[in-house]
């Protein structure tokens, strides 16, 4: 098959594609008793060497399926480890019309362009932050980093073209805080001294007490705080930082706020946890993972600004290859990336057809999954919970009757290894604090109350039988 030809049957081909993805989401809909394995015929393909000549499509496609299958899947209601992304079926078909257009949002797109301002404008809607400038990006390592380099900008002007050289500059976050903003530190050039982690209350949320006292510090010790970091439903536990306390803090110092939302801040838009997130609309930035909490394919994480003309500032340019017209900015002048792909179709495509109130009623559900795991864990005899859960994550671990404390952590890290292995229900250990524990996190609509009793029941079966 020539590559210049295109596909010979197109129609053949598209029916062939869309009885797989049929298939697919069908076994989405149910757990599967046990995950199958890649069979010896497909482990040999995948040790092949590059082919030289064609192949048929359909097998070859039949191939891919199959390794797929034979895959992890975070789409599945019993993926319980990790903030993963149920997998809209409606994102599924927008990836596959942005990918046939292949539109690069780094210059002017047309209608595109309105689109995705459409979709930045209706995320910040949803989880009421006051938009200014926005965009999609490749991951929340990404739009953390945007929002640090427009602080820096702000906080040390031109340091974009000099650097920081001369300048002792800082930024502050809790210690239980996603380790990207680490990496955002060190990409920015500042250097992981520069990072403060702020220390948490019993909840594990930042002190904004001690945050003060922080700041106070450097700037007596002559250095620039750049920004503060607040995270809203941390990696491990799902904590929110109390933002409003921290935002006063940050108004008091002029100090930039950004919200790490990329898991918790779809909640914001709920009456079960949206009280959580009271200051949001006080921050400069925030990011939103919408690969996490809303369903999308990944990646597709949101960068929200307060301040339009802060992203310019930070990465506007102009080169003999990417003229401006005037008084006009390409879009690449307000991102880090260069190409980007038309990730924002899937958001808007999907807030169409679903509409905001579905998307509010299913992350409604997900956080009543994580209540009722917790209410189970702290009714059975066999289990302890480990921290009292905020959002939909909740940690906890077996402690079967005669078991010497010592011997715990290496139990449950036996049993997350079993449960694994057994295929009904994918979860996985994490350490809190010196306990090992057994982590699950909700963020899939797929998850039924049932499948939540599942989880005690395997857990418990499983346990049971390695402490014997």
């Amino acid at each position: 098959m020539s590559v210049s030809d295109g596909l010979a049957d197109r129609d053949g081909v598209l029916r062939v594609l869309s009885a797989h993805l049929a298939s697919a989401w069908a076994s989405f809909d149910h757990p599967r008793p046990v995950e199958p394995e890649a069979d010896p015929r497909l482990l040999e393909r995948l040790g092949a060497s590059l082919p030289p000549w064609p192949s048929d499509l359909q097998a070859t496609l039949n191939d891919a399926v199959r390794i797929l299958d034979a895959s992890v899947s975070p789409s599945r209601p019993l993926f319980l480890a990790y903030v993963g992304s149920s997998g809209l079926e409606t994102s599924v078909l927008a990836s596959a019309l942005a990918a046939a257009y292949d539109t690069n949002l780094a210059t002017a797109a047309g209608a595109a362009d309105l689109l995705d301002q459409q979709a930045v404008r209706w995320v910040a809607e949803f989880v009421g932050f006051p938009i200014g400038e926005g965009h999609f990006t490749s991951g929340g390592q990404v739009s953390n980093l945007t929002a640090l380099l427009a602080a820096r900008e702000q906080a040390l002007p031109g340091s974009r073209e000099n650097g920081v050289a001369g300048h002792r500059a800082t930024v502050y976050c809790s210690e239980e805080a996603h380790h990207s903003i680490v990496r955002a530190v060190e990409a920015a050039g500042l250097g992981r001294r520069a990072l403060r982690r702020i220390a948490t209350d019993p909840q594990r949320r930042m002190r904004a007490d001690a945050l003060a006292d922080a700041l106070a510090r450097d700037r007596a010790d002559g250095c620039t705080p750049v920004a503060v970091v607040a995270t809203a439903g941390t990696t491990l536990t799902g904590a929110v930082d109390p933002l409003d306390a921290i935002a006063d803090v940050c108004e008091r110092e002029n100090v930039w706020l950004h919200i790490d939302g990329a898991y918790g801040l779809p909640a914001a838009a709920t009456t079960a946890a949206g009280h959580w997130f009271s200051g949001l609309d006080r921050a400069d930035s925030a990011t939103i993972d919408a690969h996490k909490w809303l369903g999308m394919q990944k990646s597709c994480s949101v960068i929200l600004m307060h301040r339009r003309g802060a992203l310019r500032a930070a990465f506007g340019h102009e080169e003999r290859y990417m003229l401006h017209e005037e008084d006009t900015a390409n879009p690449v002048d307000r991102t880090f990336e260069y190409s980007r792909p038309f990730r924002s179709l899937r958001l808007w495509l999907s807030m169409r057809v679903h509409g905001a109130a579905q998307f509010r009623a299913w992350i409604e559900s997900t956080l009543a999954n994580s209540a009722r795991l917790a209410a189970a864990v702290r009714a059975h005899p066999q289990f302890e919970l480990l921290d009292e859960p905020m959002l939909s994550t909740v940690c906890f671990r077996h402690v079967p009757a005669g078991l010497p404390a010592d011997q715990l952590n290496a139990h449950n890290e036996r049993l997350a290894r079993a449960i694994q292995q057994d295929g009904r229900i994918y979860l996985a250990p994490a350490a809190l604090d010196d306990a090992v524990c057994l982590r699950v996190c909700f963020v899939n609509f797929r998850t039924t109350p049932d499948d939540v009793d599942a989880v005690l029941t395997v857990a418990s079966e499983l346990g049971n039988v390695l402490n014997v």
